[in-house]
Protein backbone atom coordinates (compact mmCIF):
# COMPACT_ATOMS: atom_id res chain seq x y z
CA UNK A 1 0.00 0.00 0.00
CA UNK A 2 2.81 2.40 0.82
CA UNK A 3 4.68 1.65 -2.39
CA UNK A 4 1.48 2.19 -4.36
CA UNK A 5 0.98 5.51 -2.60
CA UNK A 6 4.52 6.57 -3.45
CA UNK A 7 4.03 5.60 -7.08
CA UNK A 8 0.69 7.40 -7.31
CA UNK A 9 1.96 10.60 -5.72
CA UNK A 10 5.19 10.79 -7.70
CA UNK A 11 3.39 9.64 -10.85
CA UNK A 12 0.81 12.40 -10.53
CA UNK A 13 3.64 14.88 -9.99
CA UNK A 14 5.20 13.53 -13.17
CA UNK A 15 1.90 13.86 -15.04
CA UNK A 16 1.52 17.45 -13.84
CA UNK A 17 5.11 18.16 -14.88
CA UNK A 18 6.10 19.10 -11.34
CA UNK A 19 9.19 16.89 -11.58
CA UNK A 20 10.21 18.74 -14.74
CA UNK A 21 9.78 21.99 -12.83
CA UNK A 22 12.10 20.74 -10.10
CA UNK A 23 14.70 19.86 -12.71
CA UNK A 24 14.29 23.28 -14.37
CA UNK A 25 14.95 25.03 -11.06
CA UNK A 26 18.10 22.96 -10.63
CA UNK A 27 16.84 20.62 -7.91
CA UNK A 28 17.51 16.91 -8.00
CA UNK A 29 14.11 15.18 -7.80
CA UNK A 30 15.75 12.13 -6.24
CA UNK A 31 16.89 14.16 -3.24
CA UNK A 32 13.46 15.73 -2.67
CA UNK A 33 11.11 12.92 -3.63
CA UNK A 34 12.84 9.57 -3.16
CA UNK A 35 15.30 9.91 -0.28
CA UNK A 36 12.79 11.21 2.31
CA UNK A 37 10.39 8.39 1.48
CA UNK A 38 13.15 5.81 1.66
CA UNK A 39 14.41 7.08 5.02
CA UNK A 40 10.86 7.14 6.35
CA UNK A 41 10.27 3.49 5.46
CA UNK A 42 13.69 2.39 6.71
CA UNK A 43 12.88 3.97 10.07
CA UNK A 44 9.22 2.92 10.29
CA UNK A 45 9.34 -0.68 9.06
CA UNK A 46 11.29 -1.98 12.10
CA UNK A 47 8.96 -0.06 14.42
CA UNK A 48 5.90 -1.48 12.66
CA UNK A 49 7.43 -4.96 12.86
CA UNK A 50 7.99 -4.66 16.60
CA UNK A 51 4.47 -3.28 17.06
CA UNK A 52 2.97 -6.12 15.00
CA UNK A 53 4.92 -8.71 16.98
CA UNK A 54 3.67 -7.28 20.29
CA UNK A 55 0.07 -7.13 19.06
CA UNK A 56 0.34 -10.69 17.72
CA UNK A 57 1.67 -11.99 21.02
CA UNK A 58 -1.00 -10.18 23.01
CA UNK A 59 -3.69 -11.43 20.63
CA UNK A 60 -2.42 -14.97 20.99
CA UNK A 61 -2.44 -14.56 24.75
CA UNK A 62 -6.05 -13.32 24.60
CA UNK A 63 -7.17 -16.24 22.45
CA UNK A 64 -5.26 -18.62 24.68
CA UNK A 65 -7.00 -17.20 27.74
CA UNK A 66 -10.30 -17.70 25.94
CA UNK A 67 -9.64 -21.43 25.54
CA UNK A 68 -8.27 -21.94 29.05
CA UNK A 69 -4.53 -21.27 28.79
CA UNK A 70 -3.43 -18.99 31.62
CA UNK A 71 -1.60 -15.85 30.40
CA UNK A 72 1.41 -16.63 32.60
CA UNK A 73 1.76 -20.09 31.02
CA UNK A 74 1.36 -18.61 27.54
CA UNK A 75 4.07 -16.01 28.25
CA UNK A 76 6.47 -18.60 29.67
CA UNK A 77 6.02 -20.96 26.72
CA UNK A 78 6.33 -18.10 24.26
CA UNK A 79 9.65 -17.05 25.80
CA UNK A 80 10.98 -20.61 25.58
CA UNK A 81 9.87 -20.94 21.95
CA UNK A 82 10.78 -17.52 20.53
CA UNK A 83 14.28 -16.34 21.31
CA UNK A 84 15.87 -12.94 20.82
CA UNK A 85 17.66 -14.08 17.65
CA UNK A 86 14.41 -14.90 15.87
CA UNK A 87 12.79 -11.64 16.90
CA UNK A 88 15.80 -9.55 15.91
CA UNK A 89 16.10 -11.26 12.51
CA UNK A 90 12.54 -10.21 11.70
CA UNK A 91 13.34 -6.61 12.60
CA UNK A 92 16.58 -6.83 10.59
CA UNK A 93 14.75 -8.09 7.51
CA UNK A 94 12.13 -5.35 7.78
CA UNK A 95 14.77 -2.70 7.05
CA UNK A 96 15.52 -4.33 3.70
CA UNK A 97 11.83 -4.76 2.96
CA UNK A 98 11.31 -1.04 3.61
CA UNK A 99 14.07 -0.15 1.15
CA UNK A 100 12.60 -2.51 -1.45
CA UNK A 101 9.11 -1.05 -1.10
CA UNK A 102 10.36 2.54 -1.29
CA UNK A 103 12.56 1.89 -4.31
CA UNK A 104 9.83 0.00 -6.16
CA UNK A 105 7.18 2.65 -5.54
CA UNK A 106 9.39 5.65 -6.26
CA UNK A 107 10.95 4.08 -9.34
CA UNK A 108 7.58 3.27 -10.87
CA UNK A 109 6.30 6.75 -10.05
CA UNK A 110 9.33 8.45 -11.62
CA UNK A 111 8.97 6.35 -14.78
CA UNK A 112 5.22 6.76 -15.18
CA UNK A 113 3.77 8.48 -18.20
CA UNK A 114 2.08 11.85 -18.41
CA UNK A 115 -1.53 10.68 -18.17
CA UNK A 116 -3.79 9.53 -15.38
CA UNK A 117 -3.96 6.05 -16.94
CA UNK A 118 -0.17 5.86 -16.82
CA UNK A 119 -0.25 6.79 -13.13
CA UNK A 120 -2.67 3.92 -12.47
CA UNK A 121 -0.45 1.50 -14.37
CA UNK A 122 2.61 2.72 -12.45
CA UNK A 123 0.76 2.15 -9.18
CA UNK A 124 -0.13 -1.41 -10.17
CA UNK A 125 3.43 -2.08 -11.30
CA UNK A 126 4.73 -0.73 -7.99
CA UNK A 127 2.57 -3.16 -6.02
CA UNK A 128 3.64 -6.12 -8.14
CA UNK A 129 7.31 -5.10 -8.02
CA UNK A 130 7.19 -4.63 -4.24
CA UNK A 131 5.59 -7.99 -3.60
CA UNK A 132 7.95 -9.78 -5.97
CA UNK A 133 11.00 -8.11 -4.48
CA UNK A 134 9.94 -8.93 -0.93
CA UNK A 135 9.39 -12.59 -1.85
CA UNK A 136 12.83 -12.76 -3.48
CA UNK A 137 14.50 -11.00 -0.55
CA UNK A 138 12.77 -13.22 1.99
CA UNK A 139 13.82 -16.32 0.07
CA UNK A 140 17.41 -15.09 -0.05
CA UNK A 141 17.33 -14.41 3.69
CA UNK A 142 15.92 -17.89 4.30
CA UNK A 143 18.78 -19.44 2.33
CA UNK A 144 21.40 -17.30 4.10
CA UNK A 145 19.96 -18.01 7.55
CA UNK A 146 19.80 -21.72 6.78
CA UNK A 147 23.43 -21.74 5.64
CA UNK A 148 24.46 -19.82 8.77
CA UNK A 149 22.26 -22.15 10.87
CA UNK A 150 20.37 -19.30 12.46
Amino acid sequence: RTGASFAAHIGSMNANQEIDALKTFGFNPFDYLVLPRMFALVLMMPLLTIYSNVVGILGGMLVGAGVGIPPRLFWTEMLTTVDLTQASLGVFKSVFFGVAIAISGCLQGMHSGNSSAAVGQATTKAVVASITTIIILDSAFAVIFTILDI
